[in-house]
């Protein structure tokens, strides 16, 4: 299987996910549900790939309506001006047979950051009919406040409302792009 080529995100196969300390108690999961992406490949191993992805804010599901919406307000995303986050790699480097390091520029609001990610290769399969996929784990730590992500509440107690350190898991799977024959 020839791996060089275009990669499109399967959503149905996929999904992004964020964690975030609430009352620095418990954790509150949330996740996008609508989402893109793409892996330009290279090399058969992947390494030096491009990779970029976006998902919609307007899609934040926390199992909260309430939370989503406060979620999507001026106090977090700001959903109506900045509809979008996006993510541009700079660097797809191998680190071993199943570890990559993925680094890249992260646009939240109007905030861009460089952002390093931990990738886990879960390797290439082809399904039933006959598309070629390949399985990917990403997971990294961000600062929400450095992205302008700054709302927080304070209880009487004294104990901070949302935390600042946001963890990403994102489990993906890409499928091969089929290429076009000319007639």
């Amino acid at each position: 299987m020839a791996n060089t080529g275009n990669w499109a995100i399967d959503p149905m196969h996929s999904e992004i996910q964020f964690k975030v300390k609430h009352l620095v108690i418990s954790t509150v999961t949330g996740s996008f549900q609508k989402f893109d992406g793409k892996i330009v490949v290279n090399n058969e191993d992947f390494s030096d790939s491009q990779v970029s992805f976006s998902a919609d804010i307007d899609s934040i599901v926390t199992n909260n309506k309430q939370r989503d919406e406060h979620l999507k307000s001026d106090d977090f995303f700001s959903a109506e001006k900045f509809p979008k986050l996006t993510f541009e790699s700079t660097s797809f480097t191998k680190v071993d047979d199943e570890n990559y390091r993925l680094t890249g520029n992260l646009t939240i609001r109007d905030v861009t950051k460089e952002v390093h990610l931990d990738v886990e290769y879960g390797g290439v399969a082809e399904d039933f009919y006959g598309n070629i996929k390949s399985g990917f784990t990403l997971s990294g730590k961000l600062s929400r406040k450095e992205f302008g992500l700054q709302w927080n509440g304070v209880t009487e107690a004294g104990k901070v409302v949302v935390g600042d350190t946001i963890k990403l898991i994102a489990s993906v799977q890409f499928a091969k792009v089929k290429q076009e024959v000319e007639a």
